[in-house]
This record gives structure tokens, C-alpha cells and sequence, in this order.
């Protein structure tokens, strides 16, 4: 089963201010526990969404949107991805997840479970999208 943690961004994460000293060792400590068992799949920081755009699509057209965007509670600061046994086991590790803006900050991470080809229906546009590159796109 694969997880992914997302940070959620707050506006320190906005301003591209890079993280403290303090929150990378953290950062690096969990991860390095992650890939020491085994769980870590990927992990990275997101640049602010000044640097980003969206695409709106509405009545069959599509409309690029540049940013910033201003809810910031709506974007993604970074994100871990993992693969684990179990829920429990996803919930273990992000109970341990470091505070991602320090312990006093307020922020919050989410967890979402990953969908894995044997979720949906057999079909050929599956078997399409299995064949790109399974192992980068559902690695076991």
C-alpha cells in the first residue's frame, strides 16, 4: 500500500524562504528512518505557487492560470511518499512525521492512500498505463 504525506503550505512555506537549520536535520533524520526500514518510495519540497500555474478546464477548453494562488491552505508545501503494509503502519510513521515548520508553528500534513492497478476494473486502457513503466509508476 502506498501513502503519500502531504505538507500542507502556510505563508512561511509561500515566501520561499528556505526551512531552518533545525527542520532539515529533522527532515532528514525521518526520512533516513523511512529508507533505513525500507518505506521510502520519494520525498520532496515544492517551490511557492508564484512559481506554478493551474489549468481550469470549463465547457471543453482549457485556461492556464499563473500564480500565487491565495489559499494557502489549499496548496502543497512538499510531500512523502511511502509504501507500507498496512494503514496502521502508514499511521505509525506519520505520527512520527517532525512538525513541518517547526514544534510551534501551526501547519498540518495529510495522508491519502495511492490507487493501485488492481483497484480498478481489468481492462485494456489499464493494461495501457501498466505498460508505461510499471515500475516508476507502481512499484512493488
Amino acid at each position: 500500500m502506498r501513502f503519500m504525506i502531504m505538507v500542507k503550505a502556510t505563508a512561511m512555506s509561500e515566501s520561499g524562504a528556505p526551512p531552518e537549520d533545525e527542520l532539515v536535520a529533522a527532515m532528514a533524520t525521518f526520512h533516513e528512518e523511512l529508507a533505513k526500514a525500507g518505506v521510502l518510495l520519494d520525498a520532496n519540497g515544492l517551490h511557492p505557487s508564484a512559481k506554478g500555474w493551474r489549468i481550469h478546464y470549463a465547457n471543453g477548453q482549457r485556461t492556464v492560470i499563473d500564480g500565487p494562488f491565495a489559499e494557502t491552505k489549499e496548496l502543497i508545501a512538499g510531500y512523502t511518499l511511502i509504501q507500507v503494509r498496512s494503514r496502521e503502519e502508514a499511521l505509525e510513521w506519520t505520527r512520527r512525521f517532525p512538525a513541518p515548520f517547526g514544534e510551534t508553528a501551526d501547519c498540518e500534513i495529510e495522508v491519502r492512500q495511492l490507487y493501485e492497478f488492481d483497484d480498478f476494473t481489468p481492462s485494456e486502457a489499464v493494461d495501457r498505463i501498466r505498460e508505461l513503466d510499471t515500475s516508476r509508476l507502481n512499484p512493488r
